[in-house]
């Protein structure tokens, strides 16, 4: 605790937001004064908001009862020196302190998001591979909008107007909103946030922020503290950031790209690259696991219905495991780079995914294909839209099947997380699954 002291004391912190990842990415936990925080050096949570689903409900009984306590007892949640940051836009002086959730025998919770995580960086680590990612957040600013009813709009910026059509790369369209970002910047600043570059993308209104590469859990960290962050900047300049896979008909969706590549523990070099700066047999293990494994871990990348509906051709987001050189029609890019800087892009995680979980995901199927050995297919020349032998499941509830089939992810993942995830993402389907929607009112009231 003495790290987090010695930052509680320079801050001067009055108030401290305990935090914790569920499945879905939100931050749950609780605030407390700094003294009672540190008397108390951790927080108590009941473990069943690890099976808590997006809008609140619970797993059904048989499931719950299996994979929790029945006296729905707690977890305790220990602090993370690393995982402390501060609340910019609080009025007192905040800081935000990520936990880690354990058994009251000391022993890592299974279902939870940030244990998941350390558990595959572990497997790396034992065999002498340290990995190093880089994530790209896509996310669309809008109007306020207070009924979800109604379809979202795009801002109004500095002009007085409303974006209209695509400004892909447009410096003017993104300085549209340079009071929001300016708070943004300082506060990712003040934070310590590893943020790179800001780019329009494709949508209307809609941006890109990339991170600079490092340590995976660190920067799963930094992602779900820029999430909070740049929600708090856009409410305080009164227009809404959200990080909704497809948000709006007809416009892209946002994904979290994921740069990775593994380096030797001892000695720094990049193990996907030959001496020559060809590929070396490790990455080209490591993208046919990524083709083998994706397709039956999907809900990790894909974890909404709503998911589902980026997966479109011709839309900058992939409909397959494809891989190639420079290509961004393949789900799986490899970037032009140097030898050291040798590294794979993996297209297939939303923008709505749980970090922790999309990151393990994402390593756990490169990892499974260097120590399985498994070769990939030949790299797509052109447009890889047109590839039908790598195809992806078609919704949430066949990619759940999928997943709930495969064990070879099981025994790394653990059946207790597989079981509770897939109960969470199966819960959430048949909520979405009651709710009639403005096609079926508009097409079917009167025709049928």
């Amino acid at each position: 605790m003495n790290k987090i002291e010695a930052f509680l004391k320079e801050h001067r912190i009055t108030e401290v937001e305990c935090m914790v990842s569920d499945l879905t990415g939100i931050a749950r936990g609780k605030i407390a004064p700094t003294a009672k925080f540190m008397s108390e050096k951790g927080m108590r949570l009941p473990e069943s908001i690890l099976l808590q689903s997006v809008t609140g409900d619970y797993v059904d009984d048989d499931v719950y009862y299996d994979l929790l306590d029945p006296a729905d007892i707690d977890m305790i949640c220990k602090p993370d020196d690393d995982g402390i940051y501060l609340v910019p836009w609080a009025i007192e002086p905040t800081a935000q302190i990520i936990h880690d959730c354990y058994d009251k025998h000391g022993v890592p919770i299974e279902m939870s998001p940030r244990n998941l995580l350390k558990k595959v960086l572990r497997l790396y680590a034992e065999k002498g591979w340290k990995p190093l990612v880089a994530p790209e957040m896509e996310f669309y600013l809008t109007k306020r909008n207070d009924d979800p009813d109604l379809p979202l709009q795009p801002p109004v910026g500095r002009s007085g107007r409303q974006e209209t059509g695509r400004q892909s790369f447009s410096i003017d369209a993104a300085n549209e909103f340079d009071p929001l970002f300016e708070d943004m910047y300082d506060w990712s600043e003040a934070q310590g946030l590893d943020l790179d570059t800001l780019i329009h993308e494709e949508g209307t209104a809609q941006m890109e922020i990339n991170f600079r590469h490092g340590d995976p859990l660190h920067l799963a960290d930094q992602v779900l503290v820029f999430k909070r962050t740049m929600r708090e900047a856009a409410l305080k300049h009164d227009v809404t950031a959200t990080f909704m896979a497809k948000p709006i008909t007809n416009e892209p969706g946002s994904a979290m790209h994921l740069h990775q590549s593994i380096v030797d523990a001892r000695t720094g070099e990049n193990t996907f690259s030959n001496p020559d700066g060809s590929m070396s047999e490790l990455f080209l293990n490591h993208i046919g696991g990524l083709q083998r494994y994706i397709p039956e871990v999907l809900p990790m990348f894909a974890p909404n219905v709503n998911s589902f509906r980026r997966f479109l051709p011709d839309t900058s987001a992939p409909v397959n495991v494809e891989w190639g050189v420079e290509n961004r029609t393949a789900g799986l890019r490899v970037p032009d780079s140097t030898p050291q800087n040798m590294r794979l892009e993996n297209r297939l995680p939303g923008a709505d995914a749980n970090p922790y979980i999309a990151i393990a995901a994402s390593l756990l199927c490169g990892y499974l294909g260097m120590v399985k050995r498994i070769a990939p297919s030949a790299p797509v020349q052109g447009r890889a839209y047109e590839r039908r032998n790598l195809r992806l499941p078609f919704s949430l509830e066949s990619a759940l099947e999928r997943m709930e089939q495969c064990r070879d992810v099981q025994e790394v993942l653990g059946e207790k997380f597989c079981r509770g995830y897939i109960a969470v993402k199966r819960v959430e389907n048949e909520n979405y699954k009651r709710v009639i929607s403005s096609w079926e009112r508009e097409f079917l009231l009167l025709t049928v």
